[in-house]
């Protein structure tokens, strides 16, 4: 048995490890009487790897209950069925506080099409998506999407039929990907920035045959970039989904052609890696893959019905489409779509829909805070926000976090491959959300490897990070064997760079094909970041290795600068010799307004680096 305390402001977080028992019941009286309890408004004991608890553990949970103010709660986290059905059986549950995890075991056994089934059966009236002045029911998206499914159905879709999802976020959107599964098919959930030529590549990699096509920034005609989308691919039907189109008052459809057999572990979603370092895949994924991940996201956030969540995330994105759309349908949190994703919308729907959650990039939470319009009292009902899908350097986390006091920041790491597998607890520290990505969500095996010693890495040392569980892809679609990232082990490879530390987290190091080879010297780019983002004048930088003919390749800087005037590039070199060796500093610094971005918010590096090494040989 042991018991790891950890205290960050007016919480007091104790993890126990083993099961609490009569012989180890007094190990666990040993911690907690030496604990003045009396300071704390939250006390959480984390049980997740706790198996079981007898009588002379429950007291000892009476004991401490009787030190705390009769205000103050008595959390159990992570507790597993088992426990959770003793605290029932003795009564404790009416004076613990705990989340029960059946919940999730019931979605994660249901396909897309059961869950919304069982969503309209409990439905009680509560609205849980709004957009532009429409709300919406469980009721009325299952009738919304029941018409889209029969208009589909007419256009010749069937159970195992590629259908390609393309559209900003908008309850079409919605209705269309729950009537795609509907009827069985594997929806394919495509960048509504994509230009009319990249659609048709992708179309090429998923072999879509059916296109439910919204709005689309990118293509100005959309009747005649759809006819030439059909006839230079194998896109056989067209269906319109754009805002203009109500499903709503839809000709009833006929169940009959609804998929009731589907399996949870079918096929069911293909989303397709952003090619930002490479030529995009296809990555194949069921709704036990999709469910299971969501409803660990519910867990790790505290998501209820009482939450409003600023749906800004990308729904074509495996970050948008878990903790957005998924993890929110879960907990019957309502979802409001903004009109726009611009900085100004964003604060103006956060502040008057009181919103409780807002997930998203770095980049956008930096867009917010320039915003002439920001101002951290709008925010005050913020509660949650991961910041995922782009690394966030440890200056940037600490500015978010004085900017929004009220918020529970969390730290997150995943890919369209698996997502999440890592992310820091609601109440970790401040330095544990700036310097780790988490600890891997429940179920989830990661290691960090030496793939040149081929062996585990040790604490503390840089590897590879490498991931297997119940929420990885089945494969690439039709990629080659070579192609597919999965080893003979189950292990997938994810190309990043990580170690462990002491405790347990995640400490993400950088992508492995973005190290820079200087002169013999390697080099991480994040490194160099973090050192620029503590500088007061800059605001956001990416580093690059940029060919040299002498030492194969020199180390250049794009930054965004926050403060213009304090800008000197001679004392920036000077501070920047006091905290990395001479060889990390950039050989060249080029300024920016902003970053070229992919729709899923990250930066397109392959579009940056480009244009920087442009600059640099200028």
């Amino acid at each position: 048995m042991k018991v790891l305390k950890e205290i960050h402001q007016n919480t007091i977080r104790l993890e126990c490890i083993g099961k609490i028992d009569t012989g180890t019941a007094p190990e666990f009286r040993a911690v907690t009487a030496d604990i003045d309890f009396s300071g704390f408004e939250r006390v959480v004991l984390d049980f997740e790897n706790v198996p079981y608890i007898s009588s002379a553990g429950l007291r000892e949970l009476l004991i401490i209950k009787k030190k705390l103010r009769l205000d103050v709660p008595l959390r159990i986290d992570g507790a597993s069925e088992d426990v959770i059905d003793i605290f029932e059986t003795t009564g404790f549950a009416d004076f613990l506080e705990f989340d029960r995890p059946e919940r999730e075991a019931d979605y994660c056994d249901m396909s897309f099409g059961a869950f919304l089934a069982s969503k309209v059966q409990h439905d009680d009236g509560k609205t849980v998506l709004s957009y532009a002045g429409r709300h919406y029911t469980w009721t009325d998206i299952d009738a919304a999407a029941s018409a889209v499914a029969e208009q589909l159905y007419r256009l010749g879709v069937r159970k195992g039929a590629h259908v390609g999802l393309c559209g900003v976020n908008a309850p079409n959107w919605i209705f269309a990907f729950y009537a795609i599964q509907k009827l069985g098919a594997i929806g394919q959930l495509l960048n509504p920035q994509l230009t009319e030529a990249e659609i048709v590549k992708f179309v090429g990699i998923g072999d879509i045959h059916y296109l439910c096509w919204g709005e689309t920034p990118m293509i100005s005609d959309p009747a005649q970039a759809g006819r030439n989308i059909m006839a230079g691919s194998c896109v056989e039907k067209i269906l319109d989904i754009r805002n203009a189109v109500d499903f709503s008052h839809g000709e009833a459809p006929d169940i009959d052609h609804f998929e009731t057999n589907m399996r949870p572990d079918d096929a069911a979603i293909m989303v397709f890696t952003s090619g930002s370092t490479g030529t995009p895949k296809g990555v194949l994924l069921s709704a036990y893959n999709i469910l299971s991940a969501a409803c660990s996201n519910v867990d790790s956030l505290h998501i209820t019905a009482e939450d409003k969540a600023c749906l800004i995330l990308p729904l074509f994105h495996i970050f948008g489409l878990v903790a957005g759309l998924c993890a929110n349908a879960i907990a019957d949190a309502e979802m409001i779509i903004p009109e726009d994703i611009h900085t100004e919308t964003v604060i103006r729907t956060v502040y008057e829909n009181g919103c409780t959650i807002l997930h998203s990039v770095p980049t956008l939470f930096l867009a917010v805070m320039k915003n002439k319009h920001f101002d951290a009292e709008k925010f005050r009902t913020l509660r949650s926000t991961i910041l995922s899908g782009a690394a966030t350097t440890e200056a940037q986390m600490r500015t978010f976090q004085e900017a929004f006091p009220n918020n529970h920041f969390a730290a997150s790491y995943g890919m369209s491959e698996m997502a999440p597998i890592s992310i820091t607890d609601y109440d970790d520290s401040p330095d544990r959300v700036c310097n780790t990505v988490g600890r891997p969500v429940k179920d989830i095996q990661v290691r960090i490897f030496n793939n040149e010693a081929g062996r585990v890495c040790v604490p503390g040392e840089v590897g590879e990070i490498q991931v297997q569980g119940y929420n990885l892809m089945t494969c690439y679609y039709k990629a080659n064997l070579d192609k597919q990232s999965i080893n003979a082990d189950g292990w997938m490879s994810t190309g990043d760079l990580g170690a462990f530390d002491e405790n347990g987290y995640i400490r993400f190091v950088g992508r492995l094909k973005e190290l820079i080879i200087r002169g013999g010297e390697n080099i991480v780019p994040n490194e160099i970041i973090d050192a620029l983002c503590e500088e007061d004048c800059i605001a956001d930088a990416k580093v690059y290795g940029i060919p040299d003919d002498f030492f194969g390749e020199r180390v250049a800087a794009a930054i965004i600068l926050s403060n213009p005037e304090d800008y000197d590039e001679a004392a920036l070199r000077e501070h920047l010799a006091t905290k990395l060796a001479k060889f990390k500093i950039p050989d060249q610094f080029v300024v920016y307004e902003w970053f070229p971005t992919l729709a899923s918010g990250k930066v397109d590096a392959v579009a940056l680096k480009k244009d920087l090494e442009e600059k640099c040989r200028k």
